[in-house]
């Protein structure tokens, strides 16, 4: 089993499980953002089913209720699921009541890579090409290619191609299996398949997904219009819905990338929305210009796209 690769970033910890030279998973972890399984000491804002407590400024909806708390109350919580950042700024993380004390999530063995290094091991093995996928929704695979939209009731996959359609509905099935791994997609998830004819053909089809995904998860059969669902656990956001928080997105993209190049003082050449953002997080600068060895200044060029930032040296 391949062991996970663990980044340290700046605004972000970027974490991928390699086997060869491709990444078979990814996960960014967001600078302030509380991980899946981390237990906070919180206080009861709101009783019922669902409660409502708050956690170092943050509010937690809790379904299963808090039962013998009181408004004001203080408690220990657990996260089941990180906020979702992007499109859903407004859907607030979840979390349960625990009785165990507050501390971090469980460790995951994992190997931690020097950054930034003359060698970028996650870079070799996929990880800007994985980014670009997040950031346009693309993902192509022999014969076609996948669109993949999040939206706030499920994360839908777009199978199209050339081949015939039997050979184009299990090769779909198969990369759409894949992504959903890559880029840790999890909640309701469909997936719109060419339309074969016999009922062999599409549990044929299904077995691809079956073969690749690991469980816990539940799915559908392929029905008569080529639509099959899946339900996976949903702890945090997949990378396609962090990139919709695009300015955010792109300037940490941009921070890796230029940690990467040779070092010296540099000028950032970016999108106004990306230099905006920068200008609010010096915390950032100061961080990249200690990985380069020298000072960071920002420009905005409107005539950039918002993945087109690049470096000056000054």
């Amino acid at each position: 089993m391949p062991e996970w690769e663990i980044e340290q970033g700046i605004g972000e910890t970027r974490a991928a499980r390699i086997e060869g030279d491709r990444i078979l998973e990814a996960r960014i972890f967001l600078e302030g953002v509380a991980r899946a399984g981390t237990r906070l000491e919180a206080r009861l804002k709101k009783t019922g089913r669902p409660a409502l407590a708050e956690a170092a400024g943050q509010e937690y909806l809790l379904p299963k209720g808090a039962s013998a708390v009181t408004e004001g109350e203080r408690l220990t919580l657990e996260v089941t699921r990180e906020a979702i950042p992007g499109a859903e700024p407004w859907k607030r993380p979840l979390a349960v009541v625990t009785d165990r004390s507050a501390g971090p999530p469980p460790a995951t063995e994992a190997r931690e890579l020097r950054f930034p290094a003359s060698h970028d091991e996650l870079g070799n093995s996929g990880w800007w090409e994985m980014i670009e996928e997040a950031r346009s929704g693309v993902v192509r695979f022999p014969g076609g290619e996948l669109r993949v939209s999040p939206t706030p009731a499920m994360t839908l996959i777009d199978v199209d191609g050339h081949l015939p359609l039997l050979e184009l509905g299990r090769a779909g099935a198969e990369a759409a299996a894949l992504a959903i791994l890559r880029h840790g997609i999890g909640g309701s998830i469909g997936i719109d398949l060419p339309i074969v004819g016999g009922k062999a053909e599409r549990q044929a089809i299904a077995a691809a997904v079956d073969a690749i995904l690991p469980q816990p998860f539940e799915r559908t059969a392929v029905n008569g219009f080529g639509f099959l669902q899946i339900i996976r656990p949903r702890r945090h956001a997949s990378l396609f819905e962090l990139a919709q928080d695009r300015a955010a997105f792109e300037a940490r993209a941009l921070l890796r990338r230029i940690a990467l190049e040779d070092a010296g003082p540099k000028r950032l050449v970016a999108h106004p929305a990306v230099i905006t953002l920068l200008k609010g997080k010096p915390g950032w600068l100061d961080a990249l210009a200690h990985q380069i060895g020298g000072a960071v200044a920002l420009r905005a060029d409107a005539a950039l796209p918002m993945s087109g930032g690049y470096a000056e040296k000054l």
